[in-house]
């Protein structure tokens, strides 16, 4: 139900899932286990899988920090896109890949919870996209020193008010690994 005309396909969107950002995440493993499931499914459907990749100066360009983590490996001519802000379409080519496959549905999933998912969810909301948010498939680290609330809760509160986005023409929500489907309802 996208409002970008033209565009019915879907794209598994998989975000900074980059050495630095999961160091300390919250249920690294499990989560990127359920990113894993979602990029098989993908490649065995023939959906687009889109791989972002952060870079700043606690994740220098080339580090091992930068690099993404090896138990998610990126298929041979799957697009990466390099990015410096939080969303994901700043400032990026995201738009351009996005529309040269068709794509006006995105399921996304990554890392972190409260930042790059989180901008990037609203970011494709606002430009017409359908967005789902795998509500098992993203994460943040503990940013409680800082007055955050625990990571659990960080990533209930996104999942929660992400299921109740609405606006003209587009569709929102939240789903598990195990019921996303990347066929538009």
């Amino acid at each position: 139900m996208t409002t970008l005309s033209g565009r019915p396909a879907t794209a598994l969107l998989v975000i900074d899932v980059q050495n630095g950002v999961l160091a300390g995440a919250h249920q690294r493993d499990a989560v990127v286990a359920n990113i894993a499931t979602l990029v098989g499914k993908a490649r065995a459907e023939g959906v687009p899988v889109i791989w972002v990749q952060h870079s700043s100066d606690e994740l220098p360009i080339d580090s091992p920090q930068w690099e993404f983590v090896d138990d998610l490996p990126r298929g041979a001519g799957e697009p990466v896109v390099h990015k410096t802000y939080g969303d994901s379409f700043e400032a990026t080519d995201l738009e351009e890949r996005l529309a040269e496959r068709g794509v006006g549905r995105l399921v996304v999933a990554g890392a972190q919870s409260d930042a790059c998912i989180r901008s990037t969810i609203h970011g494709g909301f606002t430009r017409g996209y359908d967005v789902t948010l795998v509500s098992d498939a993203h994460t943040t680290e503990d940013l409680t020193e800082w007055g955050a609330p625990p990571p659990d809760q960080v990533i209930s509160h996104l999942n929660l008010y992400w299921g109740w986005q609405d606006g003209p023409g587009r569709v929102a929500g939240t789903a598990g690994t195990a019921e996303v489907s990347f066929v538009a309802a």
